[in-house]
């Protein structure tokens, strides 16, 4: 199997030696995503406004391997902030639909850029 990388301008770019999404087979893997404007390059207001930016960037990422949030399959939630996680959630849940994706949420540390959170999904391609 050939593994491609995903690329566009509508998430923002790698800041490291990763692609913002791999494809291999009938996966898609998304690099994890902040709340940062792809346009500006800076970080949302807030952990609402990150997490709907977060989100946004994972969607324009399997958009462009042809895919969508309907395709996700598992999710990974970095929090700087457990306490968040009710808040999380309400924004998250608009953006998938039943049944949704397995899920993992877990407090860091610190997350790049001094993001509050960070949001990765492996996804199935369209057929």
């Amino acid at each position: 199997m050939n593994k491609n990388a995903i690329a566009t301008t509508k998430a923002p770019g790698a800041i490291g030696p990763y692609s913002q999404g791999v494809e291999i087979g009938d996966l898609i893997y998304t690099s994890g995503q902040l709340g940062l404007d792809p346009a500006t390059g800076e970080l949302a207001e807030g952990v609402e406004k990150q997490t709907v930016q977060s989100l946004r960037n994972v969607q324009a990422i399997l958009e462009e391997a042809g895919s969508g949030m309907d395709k996700v399959i598992k999710t990974t939630v970095f929090l700087k902030d457990l306490g968040d996680f009710v808040k999380v959630n309400e924004i998250y849940s608009t953006f998938f639909v039943e049944p949704y994706p397995a899920r993992s949420a877990v407090e860091v540390a610190r997350l790049p850029k001094d993001g509050l959170v960070e949001i990765e999904v492996i996804a199935l391609k369209k057929s």
